[in-house]
């Protein structure tokens, strides 16, 4: 039995990724109206902090159909919308939603300073993830668009 338990934990160790380490910092300078710092991502998980200028970086409405947020304010406010543009909630710091896949919602910072929120995701094993937009992607803002930025030390 020691030695098929000491076969199996070598498998896991071959497979397993790499921890990463990050250390966030709002970025200075950043000109687009929203910038996207990533934590890390161990491909089942990732970990981000947008940072999103009030009344420029509000995404538009739309759906993951695979993929499940965590979304917390680290700091300044972020209102949270739902299919029908009702308010679903208002945060400031340490507060949040958790958004299962297939919910249609928006977000928009509403506070007088930049929003920084940390956005946590995972992806459902047996969905494919597509993001389904229901509105126009607004200017610089969109998969892709605004200012990336990397915190991971290794």
């Amino acid at each position: 039995m020691a030695r098929q338990e000491e076969r199996i934990l070598e498998e896991i160790k071959e497979k397993a990724r790499s921890p990463q380490i990050f250390k966030y910092s709002k970025p200075e300078g950043a000109r687009a109206g929203k910038s996207i710092v990533t934590l890390g991502t161990s491909g089942l998980l990732r970990g981000s902090v947008q940072v999103v200028k009030n009344g420029q970086g509000d995404n538009n409405k739309h759906i993951h159909t695979g993929m499940d947020g965590m979304w917390m304010c680290l700091k300044g406010e972020v209102t949270f919308y739902g299919p029908d543009d009702e308010i679903l909630g208002i945060f400031g710091p340490q507060e949040g939603i958790i958004m299962p896949h297939g919910n249609a919602y928006w977000f928009a910072s509403t506070g007088d300073v930049d929003l920084e929120i940390l956005q946590v995701v995972t992806w459902a094993p047996d969905i494919k993830d597509e993001r389904i937009d229901l509105e126009e992607q607004k200017d610089g803002v969109g998969p892709g668009k605004g200012e990336f930025f990397d915190a991971r030390v290794r």
